[in-house]
């Protein structure tokens, strides 16, 4: 449990540059700089829980730091 802890706090770390609530191609340079397509299949498969606005995704930071920790 500590070592999640640990994994968290870097995390928080190394995006501290980025606000709280990011929008889609923010994520896809959190993670790495991957597609739009493959951005969008997450957030509709709720592998990254967000909130839809419209047509509009927003992402809670803390919901991708989540998501990095599980794998």
């Amino acid at each position: 449990m500590q070592d999640k802890n640990i994994v968290n706090i870097e995390y928080n770390r190394m995006f501290s540059n980025y606000p709280d609530v990011v929008d889609v191609p923010q994520l896809q340079s959190m993670l790495g700089g991957i597609g739009k397509q493959s951005t969008y299949k997450l957030l509709k498969n709720s592998a990254i829980k967000s909130i839809r606005i419209g047509k509009i995704y927003r992402i809670p930071k803390v919901n991708v730091i989540s998501y990095l920790t599980r794998i």
